[in-house]
């Protein structure tokens, strides 16, 4: 009589609404992603052209997989390729290996490595899982080379607010950033938008759960820059 119940639960819940979706390929059927999703990894430079990467090997000491191997050289006097005394001259990130728990992102002193929403993406050989510094790099659009295993149907709709900051993000964040922006906005996936959610309001006694698009414009409908002081309650 055990498989009678298990047809009992699949007639129990016919004509229930559907909670999953079918998956479509176009942008337009697509969700909206998350503010904080870690997806694929970039490597910014800034406007200039210069890498942002030192070749510190931080994140890949606070690894807690181990998926990043970093290697830095010295900067060749004549044709620096960072503005530091190094750069990064290996760098790999196996994504067999990755969990996206952003920490590598946490820990890089110069906003060198950064995720996007980009998390559609699949392989059949396990050297295709290894993602290179060419992999990896953006170019003069700000972007990295695009895989012939990722989709990128949905690119344009999360270039936006796309990389992630561990410190402002989290639950314990440190409120010092609660109305900054908190990203450069150099070459690259997008400037992360000012942080709300830990600042409580006067009036009504509740917690900021965040910002929403409309919040992103300074008065006369200016957007906001990398380089606008907010305060300490996100006002102008």
């Amino acid at each position: 009589m055990g498989y009678l119940g298990g047809f009992a639960v699949t007639l129990r819940n016919i004509g229930r609404r559907r909670v999953t979706r079918e998956y479509v390929k176009d942008e337009g059927g697509k969700r909206d992603k998350p503010v904080r999703l870690h997806g694929r990894h970039v490597l910014n430079r800034y406007e200039d052209g210069m890498e942002k990467c030192i070749g510190c090997e931080l994140c890949a000491g606070v690894c807690p997989a181990r998926c990043i191997f970093v290697r830095g050289r010295e900067n060749p006097p004549d044709a620096p390729v960072s503005p530091g005394e190094r750069y990064g001259f290996v760098y790999e990130i196996n994504y067999l290996r990755c969990i996206h728990c952003d920490l590598c992102v946490e820990a890089c002193p110069t906003e060198a490595i950064t995720e996007t929403k980009l998390f559609e993406f699949s392989f059949t050989n396990r050297d295709d899982a290894i993602y290179t510094r060419d992999d990896l790099l953006v170019d003069d659009d700000g972007r990295p080379r695009h895989l012939r295993w990722e989709d990128w149907t949905d690119a344009a709709a999360v270039e936006d607010h796309t990389s992630t900051w561990m410190r402002a993000t989290a639950a314990n964040g440190d409120s010092a950033y609660e109305g900054k922006v908190a990203w450069a906005g150099e070459l690259g996936f997008g400037v992360q938008p000012p942080e709300g959610g830990q600042v409580v309001d006067v009036e009504s006694g509740q917690v900021k759960t965040g910002f929403g698009e409309e919040d992103h414009l300074l008065p006369g409908g200016r957007p906001l820059s990398p380089t606008d002081d907010l305060g300490p309650g996100g006002d102008v």
